[in-house]
């Protein structure tokens, strides 16, 4: 095998100066610019999805209604035209979000395009609080001071012909509550 005559250090010079041996290193691409162009194409195919509705909820169906429903699912329709909106309802508020299914429709259609959303479907079930809503206060209830004497007796006085069945008992404590409660509240 015949030996190779290395070069020399003038020529090594040359040689490197003319072509790179390796190529320059550089950093990859950031995971968010590299899934940009993927993406845009699932929103463009698919749209946005219940993440969005939940993030603006609030404003979308307003405070009241915010606190008692909370979107589920966003389910497009094959053909093309407008999804399924699934959102979940506290118990009895369920009538009302019926009842306002079409104001909620628009809101959506107004937020995701128009024709985005043809249907609500109400499902019950619990809510979790919205985002940044703090727990509800813990209040003691106060126990309640007793009637004066004159009050107490005109309430017994009233009851006096009805005999001593649970029912009495239960109209006496219910007159009691009502005498407390002074006129403005």
């Amino acid at each position: 095998m015949p030996s190779r005559r290395l070069p020399s250090l003038q020529e090594a010079q040359r040689i490197l100066a003319e072509r790179r041996t390796r190529p320059a290193w550089r950093a990859a691409p950031t995971a968010g610019r590299s899934l940009n162009k993927l993406i845009k194409g699932l929103e463009e195919r698919f749209g946005q999805g219940p993440d969005v509705l939940r993030a603006r909820w609030r404003e979308i169906a307003g405070e009241l209604l915010a606190a008692r429903t909370e979107p589920v699912k966003l389910v497009r329709n094959r053909t093309g035209g407008g999804g399924t909106l699934e959102v979940r309802v506290d118990g009895p508020a369920a009538a009302l979000i019926q009842h306002q299914a079409p104001e909620i429709l628009a809101r959506v259609n107004l937020f995701l395009g128009s024709g985005a959303v043809a249907k609500l479907r109400i499902v019950q079930g619990k809510v979790s609080p919205p985002r940044g809503a703090f727990p509800p206060a813990r209040t003691r209830r106060l126990k309640n001071q007793p009637l004066d004497a004159a009050a107490e007796a005109e309430l017994r006085q009233g009851l006096a012909a009805a005999s001593d069945t649970p029912l009495t008992r239960s109209l006496l404590k219910l007159g009691r509550e009502v005498m407390r409660r002074k006129p403005g509240d």
